[in-house]
């Protein structure tokens, strides 16, 4: 004859299980707002100064810190790979080509360590530099959780296969930012730090004269005689014609115009699934600011490293930790081996 056991000598064995389950699994740290607060209480301020003293002296370094972060978090997570060097490194990559900002989170990095040394990680700074710069340019401004650690590696393999190119159509978009978890609504706001910063000829001669997206004649036209067919590869054009140095919601009003600059930006408004995102953050910009900070803060926390994962590079190119640092007269990060 069968008979049932009580809930109470089932339960027991398997509350048994759970705390053994939970002893023995790795607990891994989490990011926090304060996570600095003791340790280098004057962290942000430090890098907020050295942010703004950067955009002071060269606009385009707010959209270079973004970009930065966006190709850093990208490519195996925010982690500062991309900072550092070698011939195999993210930084050399094709796929990075024309990506700048390394100066001013080398700077931001020295600063902090007279101040804190072996403390804060590049992927930290990374990530509050990003932020900073938006604010820097009247964008919007958004909580950075802290405590991530840096790589002690780079892909450039990877770079190569995961980020984005601008020549990329609106499937291809959808589908590449959903691999690293993003849906199409945050693709198309994250593509709106293209509000501000420049393309290289070669990186928008494909939406000329190779492109069957609608383009505003006058706008093809000015475009024509920056970029011809062949040469000139390095000519710069704003992304957005208007006002290119402030973070604003011009950039959508553009691409219903189409005056998208690159053809990864036009295909957000071409009679497709992207068209009434566009629309949206063109009649409420305030939409537009709120889903991009809320992107942005995602974006940042695309698999971090913390607790004992990574290190904390004293030097943001080179996987050196705990050594002295000191600036050339230039102005940029050295490092002298003990």
């Amino acid at each position: 004859m069968g008979y049932s056991k009580s809930n109470g000598t089932i339960m027991f064995p398997m509350f048994i299980l759970l705390i053994f389950a939970n002893y023995f699994m790795p607990c891994k740290a989490q990011l926090s707002t304060t996570f600095y607060d003791t340790t280098c209480p004057n962290a942000l301020t430090t890098i907020q100064t050295s942010v703004n003293a950067s955009v002071v002296n060269n606009t385009r370094n707010a959209a270079f810190l973004i970009r930065l972060l966006f190709h850093d978090c990208f490519v195996q997570g925010c982690d500062a790979s991309l900072l550092l060097g070698g011939a195999d490194s993210e930084r050399e990559s094709p796929a990075n080509n024309g990506v700048f900002g390394y100066d001013v989170i080398d700077a931001a990095k020295a600063a902090v360590e007279i101040i804190c040394p072996g403390v804060v990680s590049c992927a930290d700074i990374l990530a509050v530099a990003a932020r900073d710069a938006s604010v820097a340019v009247n964008g919007p401004s958004w909580t950075v959780r802290l405590g991530r650690r840096d790589s002690t590696n780079s892909n450039a393999s990877q770079a190569a296969t995961d980020l984005p190119r601008g020549n990329f159509n609106l499937t291809e978009l959808i589908a590449n930012f959903d691999l690293k978890g993003f849906n199409a609504r945050e693709m198309v706001a994250l593509s709106g730090s293209h509000t501000i910063g420049q393309a290289r000829c070669s990186r928008f001669r494909g939406r000329i004269y190779n492109s069957p997206l609608n383009i505003d004649a006058a706008f093809n036209s000015s475009l024509s005689e920056i970029c011809p067919p062949t040469g000139g590869d390095e000519n710069l054009q704003p992304l957005d014609l208007v006002t290119p140095n402030t973070f604003d919601n011009n950039y959508f009003r553009n691409l219903v115009a189409s005056r998208g600059l690159l053809i990864s930006d036009q295909v957000l408004f071409n009679g497709d699934s992207a068209d009434s995102i566009v629309t949206e953050y063109v009649d409420n910009p305030a939409t537009f600011e709120s889903d991009f900070a809320a992107a942005m803060v995602k974006m940042s926390e695309i698999e971090v490293l913390t607790g004992t994962s990574g290190i904390i590079r004293t030097v943001c190119n080179s996987t050196v930790v705990n050594g002295p640092v000191m600036l050339n007269s230039n102005g940029q990060i050295m490092y002298q081996a003990s």
